[in-house]
């Protein structure tokens, strides 16, 4: 697979396969022009590759990485390789016979890139887990939620994806950098915990300032502010307010009809029950579509809360084509955009399952 466009045209990528942040790592790195090969268990290449965004833009080959012939194979395409990516328990690739001192000595330009969720070392390094775990221990799940209530799950958009894939992603653009200067590979340790932690540096700028109270519920950006939270409307939906700035609170009020002289200062935290009372009151007297109509030309930082499906259909997402339509199936768009060389979403090119899809990765057609 090859593509005419994007500033990483001619990066060759090998991905071995594994789930979420490493394959979203990949994703980015194909829309912004990489060739990426991606190495599957056998009977696993054709597993949602065509209704998974995060499986587009490469060439799948299924390889046993546990019989020696499959390990060699996998190696001698690393040799052709400028990436490797590799998202398994510290330990593993090593066991296969794939591990950095194998690859890197006969390749030693290669990046090679390592997701994990604890990292390569400590002493939770070989430990189980997951995006809410990784979350946990870094600090980024404890100040999130109500005052009286549990922490909610952020979905996994913040260790998987946040600090681990566009972690990944990072470290292999830094290394490719690196080495037009030293002409050395490196291997890149992309540890969500590390991710997240680099997330929470605001959090622990305000910590040491006194700004943020260790207490769940109660600061600026945790919904302990009523001018920075979400409503309920009256058809059910729900709309999101961020008005912490004076000229965008008085939108605020001024949109919802509320006379500023009839309530608590902004910043009155004695007051700030009785500010969500009347918000949560007026937000739910209307649709959400009303407060759509009603915000729409103000400056009040007040938007709806869409759903995935009713994104794409929002009119500024569809101005920016923020998602495309790939194989019949709506996804988001590459980014970032850059404007000389633009990044293109494709599909999933299956050629290299087929013998005459690794000529150009420089294996034998006859060793399948």
């Amino acid at each position: 697979m090859s593509t005419e466009t994007g500033p990483l045209t001619g990066v060759r990528v090998i991905e071995f396969a594994s789930l979420a942040p490493a394959p979203f790592a990949c994703t980015m790195l194909a829309d912004l022009g990489a060739e990426v090969l991606r190495i599957d268990r056998p009977g696993g290449a054709a597993r949602d590759r065509h209704t998974d965004p995060l499986l587009r833009g490469r060439s799948t080959i299924e390889v046993d990485l546990k019989a020696p012939a499959g390990s060699q194979l996998a190696r001698d395409l690393t040799g052709a390789a400028d990436v490797l990516v590799e998202g398994f328990r510290p330990g593993v690739m090593e066991r296969l016979g794939l591990g950095p001192e194998d690859c890197m000595g006969a390749n030693p330009r290669l990046i090679y890139a390592r997701m994990t969720g604890w990292g390569q070392s400590g002493p939770l390094a070989p430990r189980a887990g997951h995006d809410i775990n990784y979350l946990s221990i870094a600090g980024g799940l404890q100040p999130m939620g109500r005052a009286d209530d549990t922490p909610p799950p952020p979905l996994n958009l913040v260790a998987d994806f946040g600090g681990g894939g566009m972690l990944l992603a990072l470290g292999v653009i830094t290394a490719l950098y690196e080495r037009l200067k030293s002409g050395r590979g490196q291997v890149v340790d992309a540890a969500m915990t590390d991710g997240v932690a680099m997330l929470t540096a605001s959090l622990h700028g305000m910590l040491a300032s006194g700004a943020w109270q260790a207490e769940r519920g109660a600061n600026l950006l945790d919904g302990g502010a009523p001018f920075y939270d979400t409503y309920r409307t009256a058809d059910g939906g729900f709309v999101s307010v961020g008005a912490l700035e004076p000229q965008f609170y008085a939108e605020l009020l001024d949109g919802l009809g509320l006379d500023p002289a009839q309530l608590p200062d902004q910043h009155d935290r004695a007051g700030w029950p009785e500010l969500r009372r009347r918000f949560s009151e007026v937000f739910a007297s209307r649709d959400r579509a009303h407060w759509e109509e009603v915000f729409a030309d103000r400056d009040a930082c007040v938007a709806p809360v869409l759903s995935p499906t009713e994104a794409v259909d929002h009119p500024h997402n569809r101005a920016r084509g923020t998602f495309v339509e790939i194989d019949g199936l709506t996804q988001p768009a590459p980014a970032p955009r850059l404007s000389r060389t633009p990044g293109r979403a494709r599909g999933h090119d299956g050629a290299a399952r087929h013998p005459d899809g690794l000529r150009g990765w420089g294996v034998a057609v006859d060793r399948f």
